[in-house]
């Protein structure tokens, strides 16, 4: 197994590829600071700030190393102990192990908004302190973000659903940040029949004398395959067919007598990206699992795992365009091509202007949804309709774009971009998962008709940005009439426009949405209006005014991420 240290970069003035290894990320984004104190109380950001500067300096240097070489070195099924004995485990890089302890362990990202005494704050934080912190973290390893979300899921799931006995028995564990201690969790739902459409699911559960189930089958999909807990779709005995003949069940690796449970690992996937995170086939052989909630009501409750794991998704997908746009600021800053800095070249400033712009729309998104789950959680009326759309909104948006940003990055930095000596080419391998991960795109867009019919949720969107329009001090023109149209859009295709709308209506709806946000964050960081008049005009309007506007593109949209390092 390989260890890849990155070559030092040269001394300044030196001819060489610019290289930002090393570099703070945290410093390198001046924005992230100077919107956190909008989402988060006062007191807990000073508490946070110095953690996130320190993680920000690990995500260049120490973590974005550690990432590469657990890229290199993927997991390793084993089978059989050296003495020969029939019992699996997975191998993982030393390098996979020691980010596992910086994620669960020292940052505590599947506990802190579970229960307090992480990070040394003495209560469970808001998710938008989970989501910046997660935010840096996945500009240097993304990977692993999977399991830490899935910890966290389950864990939420669990809470809302499980019964006392469950709860108390691995709840300290779930949250844990003793690596020896510690419980990771997981979700099996995806069967070769029953990928996204889960009334298909085969996997059957079968009633133990003692009250647990045995289940049967075989699960397709199964990332962190060799989680402690998994969360399974299974159809019990004698059920309906469809998907109300679905429930819920929690599956433990090892049972409570210590004895390892009636399940195999068939095989890891060989993947695109994510090579870090094993992903495997599991085969249930009369596997014990417990009940999790109301007989029937399975996806209903893996709904809410499912839902937090894709405002997860999103939240990586930003964390990585973040990344891209970093890496090509940095580059665009150094790289000089005709006697000039390409930054300061017109085609290349609309290029980085372009590709800014939809990372900074689904930054605005993150910390909206991440509100409005707070407020959710919190029993605020109308947050939960507000969050249920949101969060398929992100999800189906940020990642696609995700795969442009990251594609776009590679390009500014050139033939070097396309080598894996540097990040961009593992970028873009990792990006085309989030619109896979926890449903296709097709599906995503779907479930936000879905929200609006039995959530009233689209009465909700509009009235929150209406809201947010309202406490905007300098709206920018046109906006609200765009978002008159994006309304009608959705209503027309949920109605006689019919699905097949779903995806223009949600890319709408996304775009006024994250204009709207940004304007409004505009009161405290003024560069966010320049940036919602570019949405507006780019992504909106029919025409691509950008074009045109090449030398109004101001310099304090594409600063130096290295005048901080």
């Amino acid at each position: 197994m390989t260890i890849i240290r990155p070559n030092r970069p040269a001394p300044v003035g030196a001819e060489a590829v610019p290289d930002s290894h090393g570099l703070n990320l945290y410093r390198a984004d001046p924005t992230l600071a100077a919107l956190l104190p909008i989402y988060l109380p006062r007191d807990l950001l000073a508490h946070l700030a110095p953690h996130l500067d320190r993680l920000g300096a690990r995500a260049g240097g120490r973590l974005s190393d550690l990432a590469a070489t657990a890229d290199v070195n993927p997991p390793e099924l084993l089978h059989r102990t050296r003495r020969g004995e029939d019992a699996q485990s997975i191998a993982y890089h030393p390098a996979y192990r020691e980010m596992e302890r910086l994620a669960f362990g020292e940052y505590g990202l599947a506990a802190l908004s579970h229960r307090g005494g992480v990070l040394d704050w003495p209560a469970p934080m808001p998710a938008a302190a989970k989501y910046a912190l997660t935010y840096l973290f996945v500009q240097a390893e993304f990977g692993l973000m999977c399991p830490v979300s899935m910890t966290d899921s389950l864990t939420r799931t669990l809470r809302k659903f499980g019964d006392a006995a469950l709860l108390d028995r691995y709840l300290p564990m779930l949250t844990s940040q003793d690596m020896d201690a510690l419980f990771q969790g997981a979700m099996f739902m995806t069967e070769q029949g029953a990928g996204s459409d889960i009334a298909n699911t085969a996997v059957t559960a079968t009633p133990n004398a003692d009250g647990s189930w045995a289940l049967h089958g075989d699960k397709w999909f199964c990332s962190n395959a060799d989680a402690e807990l998994a969360m399974v779709l299974a159809r019990p005995e004698g059920a309906p067919a469809g998907i109300k003949g679905v429930s819920l069940f929690l599956l433990p690796r090892v049972l409570p007598d210590g004895t390892p449970n009636r399940y195999r690992i068939v095989r890891l996937k060989e993947k695109l990206g994510t090579r870090s995170m094993a992903s495997g086939e599991i085969t249930l052989q009369g596997a014990t699992a417990w009940m999790i909630g109301e007989p029937g009501a399975g996806m209903r409750q893996m709904a809410d795992m499912v839902n937090n794991s894709r405002l997860s998704n999103g939240v990586r997908a930003a964390g990585m365009m973040r990344r891209a746009v970093t890496e090509a600021l940095f580059i665009a800053h150094r790289r000089i091509a005709f006697r000039a800095p390409i930054v300061t070249l017109p085609l290349m400033r609309r290029q980085l202007a372009k590709m800014l712009v939809r990372a900074e729309q689904a930054r605005s998104m993150v910390f909206q949804t991440a509100e409005a789950l707070r407020r959710s959680d919190a029993g605020e009326p109308g947050a939960y309709a507000l969050l249920r759309i949101l969060t398929p909104l992100l999800k189906f948006r940020a990642c696609r774009d995700a795969r442009v940003v990251t594609g776009d990055a590679m390009e500014v930095r050139g033939g070097c971009g396309y080598i894996e000596d540097f990040p961009d080419a593992r970028l873009v391998r990792d990006a085309h998962l989030g619109s896979i991960w926890e449903g296709t795109s097709n599906i995503v867009a779907l479930d936000v008709l879905r929200a609006a019919a039995r959530e009233g949720s689209l009465e909700a969107l509009e009235a929150h940005l209406a809201a947010l329009h309202a406490d905007t001090p300098d709206p920018v023109p046109q906006l609200e009439a765009a978002t008159e149209r994006a309304f009608a859009l959705a209503r027309h295709a949920g109605g006689e426009g019919g699905p097949v709308l779903a995806r223009q209506a949600a890319t709408a709806l996304y775009n006024v949405a994250s204009a709207t946000v940004m304007a409004w964050e505009a009161r405290a960081v003024p560069l966010r209006a320049a940036l919602a008049a570019m949405v507006l005009a780019h992504r909106v309007l029919p025409r691509d005014p950008l074009a045109a506007l090449d030398e109004a593109i101001p310099d304090a949209l594409l600063p130096d991420p290295g005048a901080t390092r």
